[in-house]
């Protein structure tokens, strides 16, 4: 019990100065047991907690201290619920009490808990609607999730079996040609017919299982959903996902039931699945990396939904459009944004964040050009000819000519050759593979140094082009040529990968080296435009955005990102940014375009606000990154990464090897067994790839499980666990709504329950990672047990309860614990250490409490209040 003079030191008070303010009231009464859990968390006397000590700068704490925090106040009821945007927008106990004060819930004597009032409203923020948590689902059917697994796997086999057959008879219906000419004859006719025949299939299929999309709802693993997934994997199997940004694209959407009107521009390769539920005005833009699904996945369920966009709309880009959401005639949503379901943007009104609230600035930042339908329609013929006449006839031909010139192969399909286990066939796989895969990396390389560059020279900076035109497609080419995966992740995250962006064209200024300058997963629009300045290092995952659109036009512009910045995890940095020097821009930051530059500050959230640049623990190895010691511990991380980087060319290799076998085996028996060898060459690779890289990974982890860490970048526990960054992982989007992806990620050490519906979530520290049973986990989410801040590593487990969902682009860091039956909004950023309640609702950037819709909990909403000052949707519990 603290007596009243007691509580004036504390608070940094004395007596006359509180009976001025009218004795221990409510907020005075706040203050203290503020001070209390604070000097509790923070590990000292209460009496060194005064109501003006800064959390961070005076007492020493960081973000995970005061997440926990967070938490201790949230299961209090005499408290009002705390989030991490409150404690950094009111960074002292003081100036938190007076912001919350008239959120403090009744007293818990209460018979009916008075609803409280709104904490004071930011101006002119547009009110975002929360996503209704449904109950905690009950336990899902084994039987039923096993005989979707198994229809789900003959469907597959099924698909590979056509697929052999129709390879086969094609191959021997193009070998019969006589003469170069008629073997391109046949490869254009063959292939042609296989590239419509891909195509049209998933239409088909649409139309005879699904019929037109509606807006309802299904359990997964029933068989509804298997008729679902079946389309759904049709369309990402799709050839046609190579014309994204082409009219042919749109067209094809169309043939799926979408009703998309003219001029419509579409980047995003997340392919809509409920077509028929969306709608595009004319004249609309959809930036790269949307999603605009028509479906999510909720409490074990499928729901489908409407997306309407009127005319000329903007859709940024890593956006997230929940169902059930609209957007009106000329109405723009920012990049790094969400609506949440139900919510609408009226038209005319720009709006931007996580959820979306209404901003003044202009996303669409270049002047029109003209381009018509003649032009669309050129484009698309020009595209289609190219096609049908070159790359096709290439591809099918080459394959003939590959077996009819290399000696190996020909002789493979000579039925009287020697067997597969011979020291000759040992020698030609090992030949071939080597050829194959060295062959890619140097003459890839040589490509990329060489050919964009040239490319380049046709698209002036700051000129605005029309769309659809030879500037375009030679953008479009860059673009695509120097986004090369495989040579981002092989330099990523070792101080090869400076002079590697320098190849493409990077302007890096002056180059101060820390061994993990970028990570494996850097993208651009065009590199040649891209600007970092010197000192600055980021994580992984950043998308710069240095070209900008309208349905008519592009153009190219410089995106400057300052010097002796951090940047986090998965960041879209647009030219115009306002951000200068000496910034931390946080995990999903939406990087600002509009108000004062900002120097020396950190940024967090969607939309953004001020933060601490650093904190006291993430200063405690800078000793290590200066002077003598940080050249001794550089060159030994160099040393370590090229092991690294050659160990990773061998396993890629032998990769290559193995699959070389099978691919020559497979056309040794082809005489003998046809076009099944050929359905099970499919099947079988799939099968060896993603056992093969658990095997891997668990050799490199000596089938250990990972500790958390602390530590600096120059420290070998640092090494050890980013070289199991580098393990791919693609291939796992295949298994993506499919019982075989959960066996897979407990293969590679995540604690994963039974029945858990994964449909494209990414972990990226698999053994600090625990899901619970029958959770639910949307495309696009992920679970990131780990963060690098400057010179700092930071690693901790984080763990989602029984019956959790994860909404579309959610992100869990580390350290996180989620209560059963929880639910994380779309596109939200769970922060470090935060602790959910079960059965809660959660939603923004960065993911605080939200207030549900009154209703069944099926998942309809409505508007919540205005949001507070603290940020959108942000109610008080």
């Amino acid at each position: 019990m603290v007596d009243k003079s007691a509580e004036a030191l504390v608070l940094g008070q004395d007596e006359p100065a509180i009976a001025r303010r009218g004795g221990a009231g409510p907020a005075r009464d706040t203050e203290r047991k503020f001070a209390e859990v604070l000097a509790d968390v923070v590990d000292v006397d209460i009496e060194s907690v005064s109501s003006d000590s800064h959390f961070f700068e005076d007492l020493g704490a960081n973000s995970l201290v005061m997440a926990q925090f967070c938490a201790r106040v949230r299961k209090r009821p005499d408290l009002p619920s705390v989030s991490m945007k409150d404690i950094y927008r009111n960074p002292t106990v003081r100036s938190l009490a007076a912001a919350l004060v008239d959120a403090v819930p009744a007293p818990s004597d209460s018979p009916t808990p008075a609803t409280p009032p709104a904490r004071t409203p930011a101006p002119a923020p547009a009110p975002a609607p929360a996503p209704a948590p449904a109950p905690a689902p009950a336990p899902g059917s084994t039987p039923r999730y096993v005989l979707c697994g198994a229809l789900q796997l003959l469907f597959f086999l099924g698909y590979s079996f056509v697929t052999g057959l129709v390879a086969a008879k094609g191959y021997d219906w193009v070998s019969d040609g006589s003469g170069v000419a008629d073997v391109y004859l046949r490869s254009v006719v063959f292939g042609g017919l296989g590239f419509l025949t891909l195509c049209a299939f998933p239409i088909v299929a649409k139309w005879v299982l699904i019929g037109r999309w509606k807006p309802r709802e299904f359990p997964v693993w029933s068989l509804t959903y298997l008729r679902f997934w079946i389309v759904k994997a049709l369309l990402h199997a799709n050839p046609m996902i190579l014309f994204v940004g082409n009219p042919l694209y749109v067209v094809y959407l169309r043939a799926l039931g979408a009703r998309i009107g003219k001029g419509v521009t579409i980047l995003s390769r997340s392919v809509p699945v409920c077509t028929d539920l969306l709608t595009i005005g004319a004249g609309s833009v959809i930036r790269k990396d949307a999603f605009l699904l028509c479906y999510r996945a909720h409490a074990g369920r499928i729901q489908t939904g409407r997306i309407t966009l009127g005319r000329d709309v903007y859709i940024g880009s890593k956006t997230v459009l929940d169902i059930d959401t609209s957007m009106g005639d000329g109405a723009q949503l920012g990049h790094a944004s969400a609506l949440y379901r139900g919510q609408t943007v009226p038209a005319g009104e720009r709006h931007h964040g996580s959820p979306a609230q209404r901003t003044d600035i202009d996303h669409v930042r270049v002047a029109p050009a003209r381009c018509g339908t003649p032009r669309r329609a050129w484009f698309a013929l020009v595209s289609l000819l190219q096609l049908f006449l070159l790359y096709i006839p290439l591809a099918v031909g080459g394959l003939y000519m590959l077996f009819t010139w290399i000696p190996v192969l020909d002789d493979r399909l000579n039925p009287d050759d020697v067997g597969i286990l011979t020291t000759e066939f040992a020698v030609d796989t090992l030949l071939l593979s080597l050829g194959l895969f060295f062959g890619f990396v140097v003459v890839g390389l040589a490509a990329l140094f060489t050919v964009p560059r040239l490319l380049h020279l046709a698209v002036k900076p700051d000129k605005v082009y029309p769309l659809y035109g030879f500037q375009y497609a030679a953008f479009r080419a860059v673009s695509g040529m120097t986004n090369i995966k495989f040579f981002a992740w092989l330099f990523g995250d070792s101080s090869y990968i400076v002079p590697y962006l320098l190849g493409l064209g990077y302007n890096l200024s002056r180059v101060e080296q820390t061994g993990s300058n970028f990570g494996t997963e850097v993208q651009h629009e065009t590199p040649y435009m891209a600007t970092v300045g010197s000192g600055t290092m980021v994580a992984d995952g950043l998308s710069i955005l240095n070209a900008d659109f309208s349905s008519t036009s592009f153009r190219v512009s410089r995106a400057s990102i300052g010097a002796r910045n951090f940047l986090g995890n998965n960041i879209v940095y647009p030219a115009g940014a306002r951000t200068g020097d000496n910034c931390l821009l946080a995990t999903k930051v939406m990087v600002p375009l509009d108000g004062e530059v900002r120097e020396g500050v950190g940024l967090l959230g969607s939309p953004c606000f001020e933060i601490p640049r650093t904190v006291e623990r993430d200063t405690r190895f800078d000793h290590l990154r200066t002077g003598e010691e940080l050249r001794r511990r550089l060159s030994a991380k160099n040393r370590y990464n090229l092991r690294s980087m050659a160990l990773f060319l061998f396993v890629r290799w032998l990769h290559t090897f193995v699959l070389t076998a099978i691919a020559l085996a497979s056309v040794d028996l082809y005489g003998v067994l046809g076009y099944v060898v050929i359905s099970g060459y499919l099947a079988l690779t799939l099968a060896f790839t993603a056992f093969y890289w658990v095997l891997v990974e668990r050799c490199f982890t000596l089938f250990r499980p990972l500790r958390p860490q602390l530590c600096s970048i120059y420290d070998p526990n640092f090494w050890y666990q980013e070289r199991l960054w580098k393990v791919p992982s693609a291939h796992l989007n295949v298994f993506n709504g499919t019982p075989f992806k959960n066996v897979i990620w407990r293969l590679l050490g995540v604690r994963i329950g039974r029945r858990v519906f994964d449909d494209g979530l990414y972990v990226t520290d698999r053994m600090l990672a625990a899901i619970g049973d029958d959770c639910t986990l949307n495309a696009g989410s992920k679970v990131q047990c780990h963060s690098q801040e400057d010179g700092t590593f930071k690693s901790d487990h984080s763990a989602l309860g029984a019956g959790c969902t994860l909404g579309v682009g959610a992100h869990v860091h580390y350290g996180v614990t989620v209560g059963d039956g929880a639910v994380l909004a779309p596109d939200s950023f769970l922060m470090k250490g935060e602790e959910v309640p079960p059965n809660a609702l959660w939603g923004g950037n960065p993911a605080v409490e939200l207030s549900p819709a009154p209703g069944d909990g099926s998942g309809s909403t409505t508007a919540t209040g205005t949001p507070s000052a603290t940020g959108a949707a942000t109610t008080a519990s």
